[in-house]
């Protein structure tokens, strides 16, 4: 009887694959030009053991982005989209956006090109539904388009991750602004 379980190899690779992907977040967020022999360094491989998994620079870059579309998932799967209003989950959205460091550094300087990762359709739908969401529950401003709030969440999460970056600020200052000016920019008007 053939054993269907996968090889034992296959964990590792994915564990290197993985490391070498992380190694390469971690470069482009340093210096958007860097080279593959820094990706190596910090992945801890030979070059051949990168050109195994990525024969060039361009097949890195599509496994970045599709890292960044794993990862901006995630974040809302942390989020927790469906609870509480729409208006507290884009908050909780927002947070989780700042918190993928690196990531978001290398997302924001156009080291990976945006082509490559902003076009989820799946990250883009639960987006657009919470804020459908929000218009019905009456938690968000009605008198903005999907397009244009999303375009706010990620101008300001901008600021806020520049800020960061300068190290003028603490993280805990720069998340109660990030949030404050989100919910001033995104909340439905209050009728008096």
């Amino acid at each position: 009887m053939a054993d269907s379980a996968p090889a034992p190899t296959s964990a590792a690779r994915a564990r290197t694959r993985q490391a070498i992907v992380d190694a390469a977040v971690r470069a482009l967020a340093e210096d958007p030009a860097a080279a593959l022999s820094r990706v190596a360094d910090l992945a801890d491989v030979g070059r051949t053991t990168l050109h195994r998994y990525f024969p060039d620079r361009e097949g890195l870059l599509d496994a970045v982005g599709a890292h960044a579309v794993r990862s901006i998932s995630a974040a809302h799967a942390r989020a927790r989209l469906e609870d509480g209003t729409a208006r507290e989950a884009l908050l909780r959205v927002a947070q989780e956006y700042l918190e993928l460091g690196d990531l978001l550094t290398v997302l924001f300087t156009g080291s990976v090109p945006e082509e490559r990762w902003s076009g989820d359709e799946a990250n883009q739908t639960a987006l657009v539904a919470l804020y459908t969401r929000g218009t019905q529950d009456g938690s968000l401003d009605s008198r903005m388009d999907a397009g244009w709030m999303l375009g706010v969440v990620w101008s300001v999460l901008y600021l806020a991750w520049s800020t960061l970056s300068t190290g003028t600020e603490d993280r805990h200052t720069v998340v109660t602004r990030l949030l404050l000016t989100l919910d001033k920019a995104v909340a439905a008007p209050t009728v008096a």
